[in-house]
This record gives C-alpha cells, structure tokens and sequence, in this order.
C-alpha cells in the first residue's frame, strides 16, 4: 500500500512536471505496470548482489536521448508486508480479485524486491546548468562593472581632480598669478606628497619674483 500511494501520488506530480520519472520497479510486482524493465532489474540485481550499496546514480540511453537516474533499493524490512505476498491464498480476496494469483507473491523478510527510481532526461540537468552558469556569468558581470564604475570615479577623485588642480594652478602660477591657494598636505599618499613639494615650490618661486622686483 505505501508503494501503490507514493506511486499514486507522484503520478499527479507528473503532471505538472512531466520530464521527471518516479517508478516503484519491482522484479516480481503485484501491478503489471511496476514490472522492471531490462536496465531497472540490472539495477535491482546489483542490490540485490550488494547489499550494502543503498544507493545507484547513473545515466542510460532513453527514446528521448540520454537519461539520468537515481535508485535506490526496496527492501522487506516490514513483516506487515508478507501479509499481501508471501504467497496467494495468505492475500486479501479484494488484491486476488484485482491483480489475480500469478504476481507478486513468494516475497522473503529482508529480501531486495525492487528499487525505487526518479529518471529524468539530461536535458533538464544542463539545462538547469546552463541557467546556472549565465546567472553566474551575469553577476560576475555586474559585480566587474560595479568594481569598473568605483574605480574610475575614486580615481577620478583621488588623483586625476588633484593633478588637474596642480594643473591649472601651475598655469597660473606661470604668468604670474599667485593668488592661487595652496593645496593640502594631509595624507601620506602620492597626491599629497606632490602637494607638499607643489606649495614649497610656489612659495619659492613667489619669494624669487618678490627680491627680483625689489
């Protein structure tokens, strides 16, 4: 009964997302429709080989392409269980009537029946990939163009409005204008050191204009 639900209620969930594959893939099943196909009893067979693998990922060749899946083993760990399959005259005459006597039946307590396996095709994987991918190109993108804009405007502000200060107060200063005021000298950096030896050289060349006047 829990198999027959998740089964019920995932073949809903198909409906609105019909790429992915959910199948209770049993070698033995009471229902028809849940008998393995050849891949899913390779699948079954390996756990059932290897009892300590609980979990297979892999990929297969579908009508659709390239397909990937993730399975993972049906166990009999519930004695409840064997009530409906260890064998037929022990089952629910509502299962006989339904299903009949041939299926699903001769089940052991501990025994690897079936596993359960989500399929999707590659498609939706890469896909989600490549969202990914552009989503994180487009940060990236936005992130270097925020970088670029901060950049510019801190040297903008920083250096190239300073050094063009310097610029126009040294044209001045060459005709003779020495109204100009002096820059600041605070800091340790390159723009204030060359404030620094800017004013000393204006004062100096000030003083040399005033004793060749005198």
């Amino acid at each position: 009964m829990p198999a027959y639900a998740a089964t019920e209620t995932l073949n809903q969930l198909q409906k609105n997302y019909p790429e992915y594959r959910y199948k209770e893939a049993v070698l033995n099943p009471t229902n028809p429709r849940d008998r393995t196909a050849d891949w899913e009893a390779d699948v079954v067979n390996q756990f059932r080989q290897h009892e300590a693998v609980r979990e297979i990922v892999g990929e297969r060749p579908s009508l659709t392409g390239r397909s990937l899946y993730i399975a993972k083993p049906i166990q009999i760990t519930n004695g409840a269980c064997l009530q409906c399959h260890s064998v037929a005259a022990a089952a629910p005459p509502t299962m006989l009537k339904i299903y009949g006597a041939a299926n699903g039946f001769g089940w052991k307590h501990n025994e690897i029946v079936g596993a359960q396996v989500v399929s999707v095709p590659m498609e939706v994987p890469l896909a989600h990939a490549d969202r990914a991918f552009t989503a994180f190109m487009a940060s990236l993108a936005g992130v270097f163009v925020v970088v670029f804009i901060v950049l510019n405007i801190m040297l903008s502000w920083l250096i190239v409005r300073p050094i063009r200060r310097m610029s126009l107060a040294a044209d001045g200063i060459s005709t003779g204008d020495f109204n100009q005021p002096e820059f600041s000298e605070k800091g340790d950096d390159e723009v204030a050191v060359l404030g620094s030896s800017f004013n000393r050289m204006r004062r100096s060349l000030e003083k040399a204009m005033q004793m060749i006047d005198e």
